[in-house]
């Protein structure tokens, strides 16, 4: 019998793609990964909002229990705190806007708990995320797609799994709609079947992103400079990591006109705002790239593409670059590119490869 770990956050995507995995024939384990501290999940549990509250692996066990196997906890709390909370922290004192759930899912969620698996002598993991993973004879690659139900398409967040990683992941809820799940939860009668998904970073619940770099790192971040596109003076900013590429309000400026962040510059400590129109940009350049349904690019590849998770796919021609560089470039032009967050990649249904726009 084949033998698959489940990775349980406690809601009901993860809970019911362990039940499937049992009703087909595996020999299930579940498990919730413990990231952060005690304090932060009693702050996320008040919020009510994020995975990973102390109130999720209580639900991820009741789960386990009615569906008759194991579930154990995992404490993962320093590998995630070096990948993920530093991570997150140092490139907003960079200048850069990060996503924390790709960074978990690179390093913790299908590295560290895939060679945990392994070590205990299971042939899989397995997660609730919904997205396809089909191996391609032809190719010889294993292959990232689009799910079923586009509305909960989580391949942006998974476009930096290796070959080696999907060769042992499992996504039992590629084929499935959302509505269709919480039909399968209920009927099972899993405690959790209504149970509303999470919204927030999980060690940031109440979004302020400013106040947990403080906590995290000690560092103040110094008033600066509003600036218009000609470098002009317009104001004072409270703090560089305060401010996101395309931000309008909460800017605490007042020019008789809609203004958005364009621009931040580190070095001069200053924040440029310009009109709508100063968002737009028609190519950038990526590193940090991981191809998967190729093995490389020798010449310019016609994609679509997007630079944020809930973006629709643009048309683009991606090029390589050398030295570990894409740059992509865009039919039309893109509001808001926004370095640290991912470009990813796509054919079609097919997951071409994604990297982190500088």
């Amino acid at each position: 019998m084949k033998k698959v770990m489940v990775g349980m956050s406690g809601g009901v995507d993860s809970s019911v793609a362990a039940m499937l995995l049992r009703d087909s024939g595996y020999e299930v384990m579940g498990v919730t990964l413990k990231l952060f501290s005690d304090e932060d999940i009693s702050e996320a549990k008040k919020e009510g909002k994020t995975c990973c509250a102390l109130s999720d692996v209580e639900d991820a066990r009741s789960v386990a229990y009615r569906l008759g196997f194991e579930h154990l906890v995992f404490n993962f709390r320093d590998n995630f705190r070096e990948y993920v909370m530093k991570q997150f922290a140092e490139s907003y004192l960079c200048g850069r806007t990060p996503n924390p759930c790709i960074e978990c899912n690179r390093h913790v969620k299908f590295d560290k708990m895939l060679h945990r698996a392994q070590e205990l002598g299971y042939n899989y993991i397995a997660t609730g995320h919904y997205a396809v993973n089909e191996y391609d004879e032809e190719r010889g690659r294993y292959l990232l797609k689009r799910p079923t139900d586009r509305s909960k398409d989580q391949t942006y967040v998974l476009y930096a799994l290796k070959q080696e990683q999907l060769a042992h992941t499992l996504f039992p809820l590629g084929g499935l709609e959302k509505s269709q799940v919480r039909e399968l939860a209920e009927s099972a009668g899993l405690i959790n079947s209504h149970k509303p998904d999470s919204q927030d970073i999980c060690f940031v619940p109440n979004g302020d992103y400013a106040a947990f770099i403080h906590r995290f790192t000690g560092c103040d971040t110094p008033c600066g400079h509003f600036v218009d596109m000609d470098g002009n003076v317009l104001g004072e900013h409270k703090g560089i990591i305060n401010y996101t590429i395309g931000q309008r309000k909460g800017l605490g400026i007042a020019l008789g006109h809609p203004v958005y962040v364009v621009k931040k510059d580190i070095s001069a400590n200053t924040v440029t705002i310009g009109e709508e129109a100063d968002l737009y940009t028609q190519s950038l350049i990526a590193d940090d790239f991981n191809l998967i349904s190729v093995e490389k690019l020798d010449k310019p590849l016609r994609v679509t593409a997007k630079t944020r998770y809930s973006q629709h796919e643009q048309p683009a021609v991606v090029t390589y670059l050398g030295e570990g560089k894409y740059m992509v470039e865009f039919d039309n032009p893109q509001r808001a590119v926004t370095s640290g967050q991912a470009v990813v990649l796509y054919d079609g249904d097919i997951v071409v490869g994604g990297g982190t726009i500088k």
